[in-house]
């Protein structure tokens, strides 16, 4: 049996209290709290002395609702425990460093119904600005909160707040990982994509379709699966993609996450990686350098971008005008990739 004893409720004190124990009225003691008006030092003194006997905190949440502030950032986050938000959020905590405010952290996961709910409560706490880092949330709920809330949107466009949306160059990474592939001699390269509405999955496909088309390759159907993003996702659909026979001899998976499912169904498999099969990711989480093979991938500025969203949602909160780069990605090369050889 767990018996929970009900605790005791904490004295509460006030400036009442610590101006009775100094012997000066509350308007001295709210001078010396404050620093506004100078006071005489023997009474500053007394103030002083009585707060550290009486051992009081003062209220800063209600010092910041009576300034019409609350000194907290809402970051709307996907998955907390994720190594690639894991940076994006390390980014926003240097960008906010020293600023006076501080994050509040709420998971959507991905999922509509938890990322308005995750919304709200930033909401209903009366935040002062609020980063949203991706997420499905209709644009138009978006616009509705950047018209009354300092709004950043990280990773993701929305038409209308196009001023306020940080972005990376996924076309142009994904072109990159392709041709990578394609200079290495390789022609069947699988495309193991992420989800389908996302709109870093659209970019991606478009960087690889551009790339397979400038290499007069045909973009072949059967070479184009399904994932979600997640490790479990690349791992079921490369086993369904080998249960069907199809030749290939790269691929290119659309995150690193699903690269590390891919590449376990092949070890699985009695593949070898390289030199059965290439592969190269997205995204150059921390891990990918330390995989067996060490995994080649387009790194994504995942800190930077955390970094320049908390920089960016602190000038809007002054009233400043902010111009937001189109970040770019780098091609890593690591030993998951070699030159094909039939």
């Amino acid at each position: 049996m767990i018996i929970i004893f009900p605790m005791q409720k904490k004295e509460i004190i006030t400036i009442h209290d610590i101006a009775r124990k100094a012997g000066v009225s509350p308007s001295t003691v709210s001078r010396v709290m404050n620093n506004t008006v100078p006071v005489a030092d023997n009474k500053r003194e007394a103030v002083l002395a009585a707060v550290a006997a009486l051992n009081y905190r003062p209220n800063i949440l209600a010092q910041n609702l009576v300034r019409g502030r609350s000194m907290a950032i809402g970051i709307l986050t996907q998955n907390i425990a994720s190594p690639f938000y894991g940076e994006i959020h390390q980014g926003i905590e240097q960008g906010l460093k020293d600023s006076g405010y501080h994050p509040l952290f709420v998971v959507g996961n991905w999922h509509l119904p938890e990322e308005l709910v995750a919304l709200e409560t930033l909401t209903m706490r009366q935040v002062d600005g609020i980063i949203m880092l991706a997420g499905t949330i209709p644009d138009e709920r978006v616009r509705q909160v950047a018209a009354t809330t300092p709004l950043i949107m990280a990773g993701r466009w929305v038409k209308g707040l196009e001023q306020q949306c940080l972005q990376i160059d996924n076309i142009k990474g994904s072109y990159e990982a392709t041709c990578h592939l394609l200079q290495l001699g390789h022609r069947r390269i699988v495309l193991l994509q992420g989800v389908l509405n996302h709109g870093d999955a659209v970019e991606r496909r478009l960087g690889y379709e551009q790339a397979m088309r400038e290499a007069n390759l045909e973009i072949d159907p059967q070479l184009i699966i399904d994932g979600q993003f997640t490790r479990q996702s690349g791992l079921l659909a490369v086993e369904q993609l080998l249960n069907r026979n199809v030749f290939f001899s790269a691929m290119f998976a659309m995150n690193d996450e699903m690269a590390y499912g891919a590449r376990l169904v092949l070890y699985r498999r009695g593949l070898r990686v390289p030199e059965d099969i290439s592969i190269i990711g997205f995204d150059d989480t921390v891990q990918s350098a330390y995989t067996t093979p060490p995994l080649t991938t387009i790194r994504y500025p995942m800190f930077e971008m955390g970094l320049q969203a908390a920089q960016a949602i602190l000038k809007l909160i002054q009233g400043e005008t902010v111009i937001l780069p189109l970040l770019p990605t780098q091609l890593i090369v690591r030993e998951s990739t070699v030159r094909y050889h039939q």
